[in-house]
């Protein structure tokens, strides 16, 4: 079996790679939506525009990482 071998040295740390980043940013803005739906707390609805926000800004930004 064989590896896969990167064109080029990243110096970027693995967890600041485009994987585990575009997972954290993809939960936050499933997180958003489920404060969005829920019917318990008035607060958790409030805030759940700017989850919404702040993961769709950052997957748009971690596209951009490399992989």
């Amino acid at each position: 079996m064989t590896k896969r071998i990167a064109p080029y040295a990243s110096r970027w740390p693995l967890w600041f790679r485009r994987d585990p980043c575009e997972a954290v940013a993809m939960a936050l803005i499933g997180l958003g939506v489920l404060m969005l739906m829920q019917p318990l707390s008035l607060n958790l609805y409030s805030y759940s525009f700017v989850t919404i926000l702040a993961g769709t800004l950052g997957f748009v930004i971690v596209s951009h990482f490399p992989d």
